[in-house]
């Protein structure tokens, strides 16, 4: 199941409540506020914080 992108207009970071961006290589969801990276299963967000990991630089 693909992760229906108009999500990205109603969800927000469980953490900071900030923007959330969508990386389709990866599928998952990253917040840059507080260098998070959401996984995303089965097309369904994970918007756990103890899910989460740190955004590691590119």
């Amino acid at each position: 199941m693909a992760f229906d992108t108009k999500l990205l207009e109603i969800i927000a970071c469980p953490v900071c409540k900030g923007k959330l961006e969508f990386n389709a290589a990866e599928q998952t969801l990253i917040c840059k506020a507080d260098r998070l990276v959401y996984p995303i299963d089965d097309g369904i967000p994970v918007l756990l914080e103890n899910r989460a990991t740190e955004l590691k630089e590119d």
